[in-house]
């Protein structure tokens, strides 16, 4: 045996020999790469439908003129721009190189449904704006009935219209944030699709959209030009900059639409994928676990039938050779399955997306190079790297070891092991505990690494220890058969940690994000109930960036009902303080100090005037700012203005980091609206009284949620319960292979115990009670894997707190879940007990004679 190639047809006789004992490496591994290349093609489909849609809905635009004023802040990449003068349009309607013109004019609108509940605003835009009569410059093209043409009518995307039950006819409410009633005269899609996404679209006629969107007659928000015969876009912009005023720019159609495509598609996408990609590298995370234990237990297997092969003369590289061979072998069928696999769940959620309410663009799967080649060399390396220390284990059998008599594996946990994960564990401890007495988001990281690794070297000391403890119940319950599945689990404390680790992982993942989950809750409420002193709140959507608002006339009508003490509506605008993009809280300071717990206040909220401005504390420190400092805004129209700092206040959870009076803020004004209307009641009015009234004002005003204060809480964190059912849904395919993991690890144990199991029968053991045996076998190590999941993913959650914490201002709560994490555990050790259904099966119905006369 002195070649390569009798290795490697010794490795293929061998797969073809013992093909079931790879059936759950092979199951991992295509599952893994069906989710990788799933991912990697859904993310271009949608990206290439994505340029073709904005690229077909722009393809009549030629050049966008707009402020070169733009004011940024965090979480808004594209920034509030200044409005710009619609008297530009006949000016740039006179050059020769110019086919047309319009203003566009842009907003947020929300439409009710038929059903009296706002469409969309979760998330993506609610958009409102003029409708373009140029049909080629109008990015939307109209399917069905007529432009708008008289004051009230409108004009909507058509997957807006399905969606809230609207037909052409139909009478509604557009919020502006102002109520408008609208009549729909016709539907449009977009770029040929129904829309974009979830985002709505509601077009008006040009002067129902400067009375509602625009802050004055006579600004937009930019114009839209279409060149003559033989002009291109460039030639076009060239010649626009004759005419434009001073902070005026044009910009080509295509580099609009880039900018379109990016702020509404680009960042969701990039989000989207990079989610699903950390959740694929987490499935192959676990299925590396799965794939390693599998060849660890056929490498044992098999200790005499390779000391015979060296015996014969076969080298250490040709048995390390053969071994890396059925693992290479194995890796590129199961990857070959998992590309068709993620071919076929990019299919499904393309027929599956509309269905759920999110609409996937028409078009052919883009299947790249990129997305083959990929995952088929993920897949193929995950499991060659997987098998890399077993083959090199396999490879040191020596040659006596043919004289053995059994190949079990009953390797310990070696003392060298236990004191570097004992070291390991030690060392992620006190990294964490220093990155919660000095918040870092690095030795947070640090920390969150160093804990998972001292967790898996851990494992087999660890594994004799809590199987010893979660075992220990079963001999009093069951028996014989407790007593000899707990003996099964610690025969091997490597096989079983190992085994178990890969469920361990899944299931800390999934308890990270729950314990994060419940902490972002608790923040919440703990937020509210430190900031809100009012009795209900009125509100608009509580996170993302679609809804339109609340109507700022709302605050007063609520103020002058009878039942009413005061009601404070929480505004936003944009200005540079000093230099930098800030986010501003425009409202009545002196009744927001009545409603809202501001800490000390040094200074007085009530003199704010329109040239006064109120820090927080912690910005009024970060930028050097105290009462009687100036600062200078400059707003998004252009203007400049220096602000006396009149009052520093304490905190800033709910009533931001600047505030300033609506009088002060209204030169410079967009689209006004509220986010937030706070109403504290006269004495002894009671809460459902109160609320009552309060929400029969709303009604005339688009009718928004009105919530008491725990209410209001619950809602803002509303988000999170979305956010864990993605998260549980994603890991769904990494326990699966975890679970797959032990019931392929039973199904080897069973192979190399066949005589033992037959000696067990011969005896008196029933098969049932070789079911159980095997059944309760699986439930320790699942339990063993789940228990630790838990405790790694409670400990990580609380590491992710306090990283979060040390990255902002708000002061987080750390909170436990205990049902949720009871529930995780239930659910994993049930797991268990179903992964060993199979091999008990197996086990039970093998051949008494036979499996005793097994070598």
């Amino acid at each position: 045996m002195n070649s390569t190639g009798a290795a490697v047809r010794l490795s293929l006789s061998s797969l073809r020999a013992h093909r079931r004992r790879f059936v759950g490496t092979l199951t991992a591994v295509l599952l893994g790469v069906a989710f990788l290349t799933g991912t990697l093609v859904m993310g271009d489909t949608l990206r290439a439908s994505f340029d073709t849609m904005f690229g077909n809905a722009a393809s009549g635009t030629d050049a966008v003129v707009r402020s070169t004023n733009v004011v940024t802040v965090s979480g808004d990449s594209a920034g509030t721009r200044q409005p710009v003068s619609t008297g530009l349009v006949r000016s740039i309607a006179q050059l020769p190189q110019v086919a047309a013109a319009a203003p566009d004019i842009q907003g947020a609108g929300q439409l009710i449904g038929s059903d009296g509940k706002p469409i969309g605003g979760q998330g993506p835009p609610t958009l409102a704006g003029n409708w373009i009569d140029d049909p080629k410059l109008n990015p939307y093209r109209l399917a069905e009935g007529r432009a708008p043409a008289a004051p009230g009518e409108v004009v909507v995307n058509r997957g807006t219209a399905d969606k809230g039950g609207l037909r052409i006819g139909d009478t509604t409410v557009l919020r502006t944030p102002d109520p408008v009633r609208v009549t729909v005269v016709g539907l449009a899609t977009f770029g040929g699709e129904d829309g974009m996404a979830q985002v709505t679209y509601t077009g008006m006629t040009l002067a129902d959209a400067e009375k509602h969107l625009a802050p004055k007659p006579g600004q937009a928000s930019g114009i839209q030009v279409r060149a003559g015969p033989g002009t291109s876009q460039r030639e076009l912009v060239d010649a626009l900059r004759s005419v434009l005023p001073p902070h005026t720019e044009a910009i080509t159609g295509q580099a609009s639409a880039a900018e379109n495509q990016d702020m509404v598609s680009g960042a969701f996408l990039s989000l989207f994928t990079t989610l699903l990609l950390v959740f694929s590298g987490i499935v192959l995370l676990v299925a590396t676990f799965s794939i390693h234990n599998t060849f660890a237990i056929v490498v044992a297997q098999r200790t005499r039938e390779n000391a015979l092969l060296r015996a014969l003369g076969a080298s250490r590289r040709q048995i390390l050779g053969s071994t890396l061979v059925e693992a290479t072998v194995v890796g590129m069928i199961a990857s070959a399955a998992g590309l068709a696999g993620g071919i076929g769940i990019a299919a499904g959620l393309q027929a599956l997306f509309p269905a759920i309410g999110f609409p996937f663009p028409e078009g052919s799967l883009v299947i790249s190079g990129v997305s083959m080649l990929l995952p088929l060399a993920v897949g193929v390396v995950v499991c060659v790297g997987s098998a890399l220390v077993p083959a090199v284990h396999a490879g040191r059998t020596a040659p006596l070891a043919a004289l053995r008599e059994t190949a079990v594996d009953d390797s310990a946990a070696s003392r060298t092991r236990a004191v570097t994960g004992l070291g390991l564990l030690l060392a992620a401890v006190a990294v964490i505990l220093s990155a919660a007495a000095n918040p870092s988001v690095w030795l947070s990281a640090t920390g969150a690494v160093l804990a998972p690794a001292a967790f898996v070297v851990l494992g087999p000391a660890a594994s004799s220890y809590a199987v010893r403890f979660l075992g220990a119940p079963l001999g009093r319950l069951r028996g014989a058969t407790g007593h000899l599945a707990r003996r099964n689990a610690l025969r091997s404390p490597r096989r079983t940690a190992s085994t178990a680790t890969a469920l361990m992982i899944g299931v800390a993942v999934v308890s990270l994000f729950t314990v994060f989950g419940a902490s972002l809750k608790a923040t919440m409420n703990q937020t509210v109930d430190r900031s809100f002193a009012g009795d209900v709140a009125i509100s608009a959507p509580a996170f993302g960036a679609g809804g339109s608002g609340l109507s700022p006339r709302l605050a007063p009508a609520v103020g002058r009902l009878p039942d009413v003490d005061t009601a404070v509506g929480l505004g936003k605008g944009v200005a540079e303080v000093n230099g930098s993009g800030r986010a501003l809280t425009v409202t009545d300071p002196a009744a927001l100090a009545r409603v809202f717990h501001l800490g000390k206040v040094d200074g007085s909220m009530k003199s704010l005037g329109t040239n006064g401005i109120a820090v927080s504390g912690t910005e009024a420190s970060k930028r050097h700012l105290r009462t009687g400092s100036t600062a200078r805004l400059t707003f998004t129209d252009g203007k400049q203005r220096t602000f006396t700092v009149r009052a520093v206040f304490g905190q800033s959870e709910l009533a931001g980091d600047y505030v300033i009076t609506r009088q002060a803020w209204a030169p410079h004004r967009a689209q006004d609206s509220d986010s937030l209307i706070a109403v504290s009641f006269k004495s002894g009015v009671s809460t459902a009284e109160g609320k009552a009234a309060v929400a029969k004002t709303a009604a005339a005003y688009g009718n928004p949620d009105v919530q008491t204060r725990g209410e209001y809480a619950q809602s803002s964190a509303g988000g999170i319960d979305m956010m864990l059912t993605l998260v549980y849904a994603l890991l769904a395919l990494a326990v699966l292979i975890a679970l797959l993991g032990i019931a392929n690890t039973l199904t080897l144990a069973i192979h190399e115990r066949t005589r033992e199991l037959g000696l067990l029968r011969a005896v008196g053991q029933t098969r049932r009670q070789l079911r159980a045996m095997v059944r309760w076998e699986s439930v320790l190590v699942a339990a063993f894997g789940t228990a630790g999941g838990v405790l790694l993913g409670g400990a990580l959650g609380w590491v992710l707190v306090k990283a979060s914490e040390g990255a902002g201002d708000t002061a987080f709560a750390f909170a436990l879940p205990p049902f949720r994490l009871l529930l995780i555990a239930l659910v994993g050790v049930t797991a268990g007990a179903l992964a060993g259904w199979r091999p008990a099966r197996r086990a039970a119905r093998l051949n008494v004679l036979r499996a005793v006369a097994a070598d």
